[in-house]
């Protein structure tokens, strides 16, 4: 697709500020859309928004459709009449630097319960646009909302451990389900549609702000979601619904055992056979919600690692064939503009030739990030080795922020970042972003983290750490005019 070169922020509105324990899509999201207008750039990245589960992580979420219920604004359920003031005080007491997902869980779901309660009692007001909402969405609703109502009935629990006929989806267990749990069904899908109300009206403002949001689509889905529970046929399940085999990455000089994703792999034949309508549904979805879509292991597409899922460690996987030119093909030609796909593939990591060529043959600007490039003048990283269609970081909500990087690298890649960028380090967060502006990069991005200057405290994720993630918040003093001043004549300076 032909980008127009800008800049941008990546900030999940979990990381957001506000009084309720969460970043939300409240008031202190459209105050980030202002003050980010007002620094000239013109990109708003996010992380998945889909309804997180174990480990609170966005990439581990109970459908690839449903949007996050706590994301839901308070302050929009209590201007609309669904909360009252003492209801949402409760909220309050949380934490304000972190999200303790611990505390914050329970309460946020008691609010919303009575926020369904209160539109069971009066639903005048809203139930024509609700109706409406369920009905333009059935294809996924239907499902994720059933799952998430059974899960509740079942303690929780993944679906692997339901009840043999609702595992296998018998047509008498699903309307005797259906029936019983009629109300839990209607909660779940009134909490979709209060999030898509209030997240398609923020996409809304950003847009006439002249901001585009990027988005994120992590290529692989939780077992333990809606999608596998209703597509068994999509994936490599046994004849028990439990995976054979799993996703993740082979051992590198990170990690000597590699990494278990655990991901249930796609049966790409039977994709074909219906001609990705799965997969296209996923993405057309995605694209009605942002504007630029990221395409998470992107390398995946082109070959992906398969790991037996009675494996504990990644060391004995295999390397087997994606989709690759034939997917991207249904896909361009489903849902591809004039000016081309709008999507930006996450190319890092091991990228082989078969990558490169895909990426080649749809014109996909990869990504480059600017801290992997401090090892010597050859780094693909580096800034004097990018090409125009690419998108630079200065880092990723997987890696350390850049005041944390430059704490902990070895002294030797420190000593080549200062000469690289001829600096004395001691403001080398935004040092790296205006390296990463001057590029030819067509898009350049830094996470609010580093036009904060915060260390490795503010870090968003550890990889193959299971609890402490996602966590991190901004205040709202940090929407601070001098920030905003200093991205906006970089922006000027360097033609973003």
């Amino acid at each position: 697709m032909s980008f127009k070169r800008s800049s941008g922020i990546l900030l999940h509105p979990t990381s957001l500020p506000g009084p309720y324990g969460i970043g939300d899509l409240g008031p202190q999201a459209y105050r980030f859309v202002d003050w980010l207008e007002s620094t000239g750039c013109k990109l708003w990245q996010i992380l998945p928004l889909g309804p997180t589960g174990y480990g609170d992580s966005p990439y581990q979420c109970f459908s690839a459709f449903a949007g996050n219920p706590y994301l839901i604004s308070p302050d929009d359920l209590l201007a609309e009449g669904l909360v009252t003031e003492e209801e949402v005080e409760v909220m309050k007491d949380l934490p304000a630097s972190r999200v303790d997902f611990g505390l914050f869980i329970p309460r946020k779901l008691d609010l919303l319960l009575k926020a369904f309660h209160r539109f069971r009692s009066r639903p005048a007001a809203l139930q024509q646009a609700f109706d409406q909402f369920c009905a333009e969405n059935a294809d996924w609703l239907d499902d994720f909302a059933l799952f998430m109502a059974l899960k509740e009935s079942n303690g929780g629990g993944s679906w692997n451990g339901w009840d043999e006929a609702l595992r296998a989806r018998k047509k008498t267990a699903l309307a005797k389900a259906r029936k019983e749990l009629a109300d839990d069904i209607l909660r779940h899908s009134f909490y979709q549609f209060l999030f898509f109300r209030q997240w398609n009206k923020l996409r809304a403002y950003a847009n006439e702000k002249g901001i585009q949001i990027m988005g994120d689509i992590p290529i692989f889905v939780a077992y333990d979601s809606a999608d596998v529970w209703a597509n068994p046929n999509l994936f490599f399940l046994d004849k028990a619904g439990n995976p054979t085999v799993v996703a993740g990455v082979p051992p590198d000089l990170f990690s000597t055992t590699g990494q278990l994703w655990g991901n249930p792999l796609y049966n790409w034949k039977i994709h074909k056979k219906d001609g990705y309508a799965w997969w296209l549904s996923r993405v057309r979805a995605l694209l009605q919600t942002v504007d630029i879509l990221r395409f998470d292991h992107f390398r995946g597409f082109a070959g992906y690692y398969e790991i037996p899922a009675s494996d504990k460690t990644a060391e004995h996987g295999r390397w087997v064939p994606g989709p690759a030119e034939d997917f991207f093909q249904a896909v361009q030609k489903e849902l591809a503009s004039e000016d081309g796909l709008p999507i930006v593939a996450e190319d890092l990591g091991v990228i082989t030739p078969d990558v490169i060529e895909l990426l080649n043959a749809f014109d996909l600007p990869g990504m480059k990030v600017l801290q992997f490039g401090f090892t010597g003048p050859e780094n693909p990283f580096l800034p004097h080795n990018y090409v125009p269609n690419c998108v630079a970081y200065t880092g990723t909500h997987d890696n350390n922020t850049s005041m944390g990087w430059y704490a902990d690298a070895p002294e030797v890649e420190k000593d080549f970042a200062r000469r690289y960028l001829g600096v004395d380090g001691h403001d080398f967060a935004w040092d790296l972003i205006r390296a990463t502006w001057k590029s030819v990069a067509v898009f350049a991005i830094a996470p609010m983290q580093d036009v904060l200057g915060l260390g490795g405290e503010a870090r968003m994720n550890f990889p193959s750490r299971l609890g402490g993630n996602w966590e991190w918040r901004m205040s709202e003093v940090d929407f601070r005019e001098d920030l905003a001043a200093g991205l906006r004549d970089l922006n000027w300076l360097t033609l973003r």
